[in-house]
């Protein structure tokens, strides 16, 4: 295959393309998730403990040292805080963990683009594949945690996957944006690490959104990420339904963000092998 050849760019060579190559996507996403741990004395069940710390650190500080209140009534305990800021966090990372990977995935794959005959565009969603895996783990982790600090879980956590889904189509956006810019500009895996910290700072995870005067309130809710966190607390812990209109809103603009992304690397794939 001539890699200067034109691509195709249409929403439905893009829908085909990930379902033509949907094992492919599979068999290297467990590859990406076994060799995070390769070579560790616990292998895969660190991607259990690793969320196990963070809400057992997250506990201690803001339960223990801060004795934060997430101001939801006067029966609220301490230790819910700590799991109303695990459920935002676990927003945050499973976006981190794509954004910080995409700059480098056409970097850390250049045989693919010299001398071998493969899918590219795939790239992108094998790190959603692998972000997917490690926010099950962490949700099933902040499960626990409720059970054991409020109770049985509400039934509306069967309807999370609605909640992450238009998110994972940003995501993917995203990262065809990220993984064809990387190529060409080497500091973008930097500039992304400041941008996942701002995320960080700028969603209503460390406080609730209600806290912050009405004027910052309409420029949080331009991050991406608010509106899901949001959504994720309403249905995995406040056992309310989630706002459909906004989610339907959301992911017709991500689907067609992520069409944008995909038209963008298609592009600049011309352009790889001689850079690389």
């Amino acid at each position: 295959m001539n890699p200067h050849t034109n691509q195709p760019i249409s929403f439905m060579s893009l829908l085909k393309s990930l379902w033509h190559h949907r094992n492919l996507i599979v068999t290297m996403t467990k590859r990406e998730v076994a060799g995070r741990y390769r070579g560790s004395i616990l292998g895969l069940f660190w991607s259990f403990l690793n969320p196990v710390f963070m809400l057992l650190v997250y506990t201690f500080v803001f339960s223990v040292v801060f004795n934060a209140r997430w101001d939801v009534g006067n029966d609220e305990t301490s230790t819910q805080f700590a799991v109303v800021l695990f459920a935002g966090l676990i927003v945050h990372s499973f976006l981190a963990e794509i954004l910080s990977k995409s700059p480098g995935l056409i970097l850390g794959n250049a045989n693919y683009v010299k001398k071998v005959v493969f899918p590219l565009e795939v790239l992108p969603a094998i790190a959603l594949g692998s972000a997917i895996f490690h926010t099950i783990i962490s949700l099933l982790v902040l499960q626990f945690a409720y059970v054991v600090f409020s109770g049985v879980p509400p039934w509306t956590i069967i309807l999370t996957p609605l909640v992450f889904f238009p998110l994972a189509i940003l995501a993917l956006g995203c990262s065809w944006v990220l993984a064809a810019l990387g190529v060409f500009l080497r500091d973008i895996g930097q500039i992304i690490g400041v941008v996942i910290t701002v995320l960080l700072f700028l969603s209503p995870i460390f406080f609730p959104i209600e806290r912050l005067p009405a004027d910052y309130q309409v420029l949080i809710l331009l991050n991406p990420l608010p509106f899901i966190v949001e959504q994720a607390r309403e249905v995995l812990i406040w056992g309310h339904l989630p706002d459909w209109k906004g989610l339907t809103m959301y992911t017709a603009f991500s689907t067609g963000f992520a069409w944008l992304g995909y038209v963008w690397f298609q592009k600049a794939r011309k352009g790889f092998a001689d850079v690389l």
